[in-house]
């Protein structure tokens, strides 16, 4: 019981953010110039609210670069109709993809080649900002003397299904990349949040930019790596208060695009898979194990169990009570119920079932189709 308890306050403690990044009032308008691009391949749902949100921010020296990466929705419409109205956003259609390139890092790479910012901030399609989210992660950033700041937004959590799985994946990653190690400019830890990345300029051509991980499909993490094995400082830091991102919204989209991202995260580091193996068993572990040892108990105490199963049933009780309490914590975080934490045995099969899906898909050297593009394991 006692490991069980050390368990479940540890995996929960690695989430802690201890740089927060406050709200700043707007700078002089002298400020440096910031470039904000957006890449998006289609992204009608999103796109028009990301746009407007960077538009109307307190920063008063901004552009804002949409790289349309060769969309077949309604994407390249609502891109025009926004830059009609705002000759600030500049619109790009992206090139077809060349040889030796993923998706992604080309459409960034095209609109960080456009870019006239000191700072260069990339921001993902489905993230959307609060009016003085640039003014004050550039404070923070320079405050830090941080050459790339990356920041956690809020997730916005409407459907059942996204309370149900998403707040476990956020603790499960928090384990893998733990905020403190990666701020610690004496560990190796890096890794950023792809929704939200600010570059020094210098630094980002110093690392060479989005060229230097034109083959990667995890080009965040790839380019945090960059930046600390330069010995350049990397910072991640709460924004929660300041942006918030809806990644998915069906049970199938959250199915698709989780399992593409721990198979892409996974892939070309056969350690790693292995390791998800073992995830996959310890979800399957939370979903099973931890309501059959309870089960068990409560069966075997009127059963002649005695004293032995009545001990087993409140350590059952105390280990259960503690990390729905754990849980009930991390809800509250995501402004969701607290009752969701009574979900949990479902949401770990769930995640437990996505992580034995994209380890299979990496070990066996399978692909995904994500957007319409191709991309196998490299193992």
């Amino acid at each position: 019981m006692v490991f069980s308890l050390w368990v479940t306050r540890w995996v929960h403690s690695q989430y802690e953010l201890s740089i927060k990044v406050e709200t700043a009032e707007p700078p002089d308008s002298d400020a440096p110039l910031v470039s904000v691009i957006i890449p998006a391949r289609n992204e009608a749902r999103n796109i028009r609210s990301c746009v407007l949100g960077l538009l109307r921010q307190t920063y008063p020296n901004i552009e804002v670069i949409a790289v349309d990466d060769r969309s077949s929705d309604s994407t390249p419409q609502i891109l025009a109709a926004l830059a009609e109205e705002d000759p600030r956003l500049a619109v790009i259609q992206g090139q077809p993809l060349p040889p030796g390139w993923v998706g992604k890092p080309h459409a960034l790479h095209q609109g960080a080649q456009a870019a006239n910012g000191s700072w260069l901030c990339f921001i993902d399609a489905d993230t959307f900002a609060h009016p003085a989210l640039i003014a004050s992660t550039v404070r923070a950033a320079q405050a830090a003397g941080a050459d790339l700041f990356t920041i956690m937004t809020a997730q916005r959590l409407e459907t059942f299904w996204e309370k149900v799985i998403l707040p476990l994946i956020f603790t499960a990653l928090s384990v893998g990349f733990s905020p403190q190690k990666v701020n610690d400019p004496a560990q190796p830890d890096a890794v950023a949040n792809g929704q939200f990345l600010l570059f020094r300029r210098e630094a980002y051509r110093a690392i060479g930019g989005h060229q230097s991980v034109a083959q990667s499909i995890v080009e965040d993490r790839d380019l945090a790596q960059r930046i600390k094995q330069s010995g350049l400082r990397l910072v991640m830091a709460d924004g929660r208060d300041l942006a918030e991102t809806r990644m998915y919204t069906r049970f199938s989209e959250i199915w698709e695009g989780w399992t593409k991202n721990i198979f892409l995260g996974l892939s070309g580091r056969p350690k790693l898979a292995w390791l998800g193996v073992f995830g996959a068993l310890l979800c399957l572990l939370g979903a099973v194990g931890l309501p059959g040892w309870f089960i068990g108990a409560a069966t075997w105490l009127p059963n002649g169990g005695g004293w032995v199963a009545g001990l087993a049933l409140l350590e059952a009780v105390i280990s259960w009570a503690y990390l729905l309490w754990m849980r009930a914590r991390a809800a509250r975080a995501f402004d969701i119920s607290p009752l969701y934490a009574l979900t949990l045995p479902l949401g770990a099969l769930i995640f437990g079932a996505m992580m034995a899906t994209s380890t299979l898909k990496t070990l066996t050297g399978r692909g995904i189709t994500w957007k319409g593009r191709r991309y196998l394991a490299k193992n």
